[in-house]
């Protein structure tokens, strides 16, 4: 199974961006988007951007995915 997180990226040095989710951040590729720059949020699949998404819907799921995760952890 794999969970796709929203990523926002940071930095473009050539075909590679730095995304950043919640302070993590690692490399990704982007050769399979064209017009990605910094401050879109992208969904990351096997080190690749493969799409890009509005930031509404990117910090929505964000929301919705910590408040998952804190009522499966009783924090709720």
């Amino acid at each position: 199974m794999c969970l796709a997180v929203p990523s926002k990226i940071v930095e473009i040095n050539d075909t590679v961006a730095t995304v950043d989710v919640d302070g993590v951040t690692r490399e990704t590729s982007l050769l399979l988007l064209e017009d990605a720059k910094i401050g879109d949020y992208v969904i990351v699949h096997a080190g690749f951007a493969i799409s890009k998404l509005d930031e509404e819907s990117a910090l929505q799921t964000l929301t919705d995915m910590r408040n998952i995760l804190a009522a499966d952890s009783g924090q709720a």
